[in-house]
């Protein structure tokens, strides 16, 4: 892991500028990490206040959900992770959907498409992925300790990903931080289920509603529930996933 020399990157800013523009108490920048989760936890071990932002230029080994990587290159995009010490521990079975919302919402002024949300952590621009959401919790004594928040943003479509989307060219990544990062901690103090504005705002957005899937369960989407879950249309009627990833039949 290699510290940064902050005049070379974000346009060098520092760390006192970038804290200052996303409302964080304390922002650590790097050249180079295997993820920004690694760095993350380490910190709040050693009891990193809420709100730390962790960035990095690039991720040697970016992770979504379920192993995969994610491609992270130098200046391609932001690749961050905030730490957070949640009060409402019966608001994180819902908090990527949430924090997913209001990514989406805050992102709307940096792209020219329309930006939806995928369950359960996908952030999709028109119909390819332009970035994603993986929230790790570490406890003790049956309570959060704490959380952190991974997110990473295409600002640059990578070359060798089908699919793939960006923000619009051109824009500021540290503009996009303002608005993204009190977006996010904002989401994280909403205490319990989702509420009924939230519902209908990832009705607005959702990519999946009225689509066959055949992951987590075979049948039809009908949207999520207040608790997050997955509401599918099966032959045994309508049941909701819990977990897993969406896979839809027309990409198999």
């Amino acid at each position: 892991m290699r510290e940064v020399i902050a005049a070379q990157l974000y346009a060098g800013a520092d760390v006192e500028t970038i804290a200052e523009r996303c409302g964080v108490p304390h922002v650590e920048l790097f050249d180079e990490v295997p993820s920004t989760l690694d760095v993350a936890h380490p910190l709040a071990r050693e009891g990193a206040s809420d709100g730390t932002l962790i960035l990095a230029e690039r991720q040697t080994a970016g992770r979504g959900r379920s192993g995969r990587s994610w491609a992270s290159e130098v200046g391609a995009g932001i690749w961050m992770t905030m730490i957070e010490r949640p009060r409402d521990e019966a608001a994180l079975e819902v908090l990527s959907l949430r924090v997913g919302l209001a990514a989406a919402r805050a992102l709307e002024a940096f792209t020219d498409g329309e930006l939806r949300v995928k369950w359960p952590n996908d952030l999709m621009l028109d119909d390819g992925k332009l970035g994603g959401i993986l929230i790790e919790s570490r406890w003790r004594d049956e309570r959060v300790d704490w959380i952190a928040i991974g997110i990473g943003i295409n600002c640059r479509v990578p070359h060798d990903i089908p699919h793939a989307r960006a923000l619009r060219a051109g824009v500021d990544r540290i503009d996009v931080l303002a608005a993204l990062v009190p977006a996010v901690r904002a989401a994280v103090a909403i205490p319990g289920a989702l509420g009924a504005a939230e519902l209908h705002d990832f009705e607005l957005r959702d990519r999946a509603r009225g689509r066959r899937c055949s992951s987590p369960l075979a049948g039809v989407v009908r949207g999520i529930d207040a608790r997050g879950g997955l509401l599918v249309r099966t032959n045994a009627g309508d049941v909701a996933a819990r977990s897993g990833s969406l896979v839809f039949e027309e990409d198999l």
